[in-house]
């Protein structure tokens, strides 16, 4: 098990190398839930977007000089290998990543452009990956670096956890996203070791919960049938058997968030709090926010925010879902007849409804109106759905059909 002590060690080890990253309070989520204060601790603000480093790092940093000789190799979904090839190249390692092959691009280009590192694609997730790490290490003689069943690995997550101890001292809870468990096991044990009082609780996505599973089931259990989710950071189907003997004994909790629930997790964030993080950084906030975390109420709470390299069009589509759920934009379908003029009438009319016109198109051949009518399917801008709801009743007032798609 890794020790209080271990953690402390770690923390001098990477002193120099890595800034304490911001925790400041939100107004907004404070006021947006029951808890006292709602702090987010940022570690996309890390150099490389995550809390990697830190573990990784700290690894590194334990290496024999026979073994910095001969080089290192890590398997992860892409904030372990940026963390890795990153702080490897400081000091003049040689590093291999292996990494799924549905990895979003900018963690790939980063890895490998950026930081110097071979890339290697293989899988679907990361246990094949994980699997090619182990069978290429072998064959080239590398040091394996664990992302997470790893006690220097885990030892160096921890140092997060004494940073929130001394920027929140009065914290009563902590909400820690759990892949692997490489991060709540080093923060968990920061955090009990020191103030046994402070509840960790920790966020996985519903599709891929190994954590919770093996929890639930009292021994390790792999998720063969683990579906998909776009908090591919902790895409994990079973814990490592370090850090699984750790969150038995130090984590209070481990709930679980749907996609959607991410999803609009990740959009507050980016209007409320003007910060980026990807789908396994917003889990916490997901959690807190979707009611999972009825023990937060009244508390002192910080969320971790453990990375924010997304793909720019994955938050292309989650913006636009989200706009479509708070009615900021509609599609509707307007059927009417088939004369010169009708069209301009028609965007007339919803510009008078103060309504924009994104998209328009205009169908006699193909739409399902009788002869002598028109379908225009048009996507609109709006300010909420009361106000798709008057432009509706404003278009259905001039005689025309109109319909929601």
């Amino acid at each position: 098990m890794v020790t209080l002590q271990d953690i402390q060690a770690a923390r001098e080890r990477l002193r120099s190398a890595l800034r304490p990253t911001p925790c400041p309070a939100s107004d907004y989520f404070t006021e947006k839930t029951d808890c006292a204060v709602v702090y987010f601790k940022l570690e996309n603000l890390q150099r490389t977007g995550a809390f990697k480093e830190r573990g990784a790092l700290n690894k590194l940093l334990t290496l024999t000089p026979e073994e910095r000789q001969r080089g290192v190799i890590a398997a992860s979904a892409g904030n372990h290998a940026q963390g890795v090839a990153y702080h490897a190249r400081r000091l003049g390692i040689r590093a291999t990543i292996v990494m799924p092959e549905r990895t979003p691009l900018i963690k790939v280009t980063r890895t490998r452009d950026d930081y110097g590192a071979r890339v290697v694609l293989k899988g679907a997730n990361f246990d094949e990956a994980y699997a090619e790490a182990l069978r290429i290490q072998q064959a080239e003689d590398l040091v394996f670096v664990h992302p997470f069943n790893d006690l220097h690995v885990i030892a160096g997550q921890g140092t997060l956890g004494l940073e929130l101890l001394e920027q929140c001292p009065d914290l009563e809870l902590v909400l820690v996203p759990v892949g692997g468990g490489g991060l709540i096991s080093g923060v968990a044990v920061a955090l009990k070791e020191t103030n046994p009082r402070i509840q960790v609780v920790g966020v996985q996505a519903a599709t891929i919960a190994s954590m919770k599973a093996s929890l639930d089931a009292g021994v390790r259990t792999e998720l063969t049938a683990a579906g998909t989710t776009i908090a591919d950071g902790i895409a994990v189907k079973i814990p490592g058997d370090i850090t699984f003997e750790h969150v038995r004994r130090y984590v209070d909790a481990v709930v679980t968030v749907d996609e959607e629930e991410i999803a609009a997790a990740i959009l507050l964030m980016l209007e409320q709090e003007k910060t980026v993080a990807e789908g396994a950084g917003a889990a916490g906030l997901a959690a807190l926010l979707s009611g999972k975390v009825p023990q937060a109420k009244g508390k002192r709470v910080a969320i971790i925010v453990g990375g924010g390299n997304i793909d720019m069009n994955v938050i292309s589509r989650i913006i636009e879902r989200g706009l479509v759920k708070a009615g900021r934009l509609v599609q509707l379908e307007v059927r009417l007849p088939d004369r010169p003029g009708m069209l301009a009438r028609l965007t007339t009319q919803i510009a008078q409804m103060r309504a924009n016109v994104v998209d328009l198109h205009h169908d006699r051949a193909f739409s399902k109106a009788g002869l002598g009518e028109a379908t225009v399917e048009v996507m609109l801008e709006t300010t909420g759905h009361a106000h798709i709801q008057e432009l509706m009743a404003s278009l259905e007032a001039q005689g025309w059909q109109v319909a929601r798609t």
